[in-house]
């Protein structure tokens, strides 16, 4: 059979990963060391040795948010991920919704993360131009995406054990050469222009919304449903335990931070508080060393980001998203690796086009998408249970309606406190407003009622998805 009747016959990705495979990929999503050198710095710039605290609020978040995730991926382990799962548990409207969020999130993703990893690499090519570097970068993971995706999960636990190694190292100088007590680390104060001052509940709360982002990324896993081995129990395992590692890989090297830092102060106020902390604790050549491991630890995020982003445009397209001809086209696998390479592509091109765009421009569109998509998980969970939809599910969370109804209250805290951050909070939320409104639009006048579009799973006949 030609690739172009397998697609036309209904697309299948094949199971070729395990849960440990699943698991290398989750946590390389997860990234954290980005966790703790880029957001961690940024949390210790506003609220001091409140990030404990506020990495402390965030993992009690992830660990609501992750039984919401495993439950709606174990009723649905589909290559769609948060599409998927909402648009079948709470309506295909919302799903859409989700939908518009997963596409620019991703791709403008893999553009911020290129310009990032760039920033790094010139502390040791200080003459490599950010953006065609970054641009580079993109079309580089694009291309490890188009690979098989055991070659990838390979790919990423080697990378990933570079990344836990210079989290060893940091974890190490700081216990090692302690300053304080580490009671004394959790007092709760930040830096003014004069010296230290105790940090406020506003402050505090403020920074642990940012700190939301550092436990990103659990329920990737949910983007691989068709390709993992026993993927009902199999995904919701991977997520509480790439959950449970990373909060264990990133609250112990942040202690140890303020537990050896010299002066707290200069810890504060500098630029990059962690790098910072390894030149004056570990000599400039291990800052350099790892400077390099944070860009790595970067790069192997984006290659997840590309896998994932490739394989959601394969599941609209599946669905009939789009027209006949690029949902024919979107719906081709590799004849040798059984990837999404087409979809891969597409996305990976606009990542690369969204490269020339300022970088704050960027935060600003899809800073305040997380917040929205784990809202509407929340209320697929819930709708599911009422209608039955999610009845199936391989896991069923405990404490049920209290876990999603504990999550849209802190949800709700976030946005509250996002309103008032005129920089990109803000912003941030009224580009996410935008999107969505884009995307329900694109459903309501473009697909609904056409009887072309419908949720299909994998084995799914395309049928009138690519019929004219």
């Amino acid at each position: 059979m030609t690739q172009a009747a397998a697609s036309a016959n209904g697309a299948e990705l094949k199971r070729s990963m395990g849960s440990i495979g699943a698991l290398m990929v989750t946590l390389s999503a997860l990234s954290p060391t980005i966790g703790v050198f880029i957001v961690g710095s940024d949390v210790i710039h506003q609220a001091g040795t409140s990030v404990l605290l506020c990495f402390g609020a965030a993992v009690g978040l992830g660990v609501i948010m992750a039984c919401v995730y495993a439950e709606l991926v174990s009723a649905f382990p589909e290559t769609g991920a948060e599409y998927t799962m909402v648009g079948r548990a709470a309506g295909p409207l919302w799903g859409f919704a989700v939908l518009g969020l997963c596409l620019f999130g991703l791709t403008i993703a893999l553009a911020l993360s290129a310009l990032g990893t760039a920033t790094y690499l010139r502390a040791v090519l200080p003459e490599l131009p950010p953006v065609a570097t970054a641009a580079v970068l993109v079309v580089t993971v694009t291309g490890l995406a188009t690979l098989n995706l055991r070659v990838n999960a390979v790919l990423t636990g080697l990378f990933l054990a570079t990344e836990v190694a210079s989290l060893v190292v940091l974890t190490a100088l700081g216990f090692l050469h302690p300053a304080r007590t580490l009671a004394s680390a959790f007092t709760p104060v930040m830096a003014t222009s004069t010296g230290l001052m105790p940090a406020s509940i506003a402050v505090i709360g403020t920074a642990a919304a940012g700190a939301v982002y550092a436990f990103n990324g659990y329920g990737s896993v949910a983007g691989f449903g068709e390709e993992l081995h026993n993927a009902p129990t199999a995904s919701a395992r991977v997520i509480f335990l790439a959950l449970g590692l990373a909060a264990v890989l990133q609250l112990l090297p942040v202690a140890a931070v303020l537990i050896g830092a010299p002066d707290l102060h200069a810890l504060m106020t500098a630029a990059k508080p962690l790098p910072a902390f390894i030149a004056q604790a570990g000599g400039p050549t291990l800052a350099t060393v790892m400077s390099l491991g944070i860009a790595l630890a970067i790069f192997n995020s984006m290659i997840v980001v590309a896998l994932l982003a490739g394989r959601i445009l394969f599941s609209t397209a599946r669905d009939g998203c789009w027209p006949v001809a690029a949902n024919r086209a979107l719906l081709r696998l590799h004849p040798r690796f059984g990837s999404p390479w087409t979809a891969t592509l597409v996305m990976g091109a606009v990542g690369t086009l969204w490269c020339v765009v300022p970088e704050n421009i960027l935060l600003t569109t899809i800073s305040g998408g997380i917040v929205v998509i784990y809202t509407l998980l929340c209320v697929a969970v819930i709708a599911g249970r009422r209608s039955g939809a999610t009845a199936h599910a391989a896991y069923r969370m405990p404490l049920y309606p209290l876990i999603p109804i504990a999550a849209l209250i802190v949800l709700a805290g976030i946005v509250w406190t996002s309103l008032g951050d005129a920089a990109v909070g803000r912003p941030g939320l009224f580009a996410t407003a935008a999107i969505v409104a884009v995307s329900l639009g694109y459903y309501r006048f473009a697909l609904h009622g056409r009887g072309r579009w419908a949720h299909r799973g994998p084995g799914g006949a395309p049928g009138a998805a690519l019929l004219p």
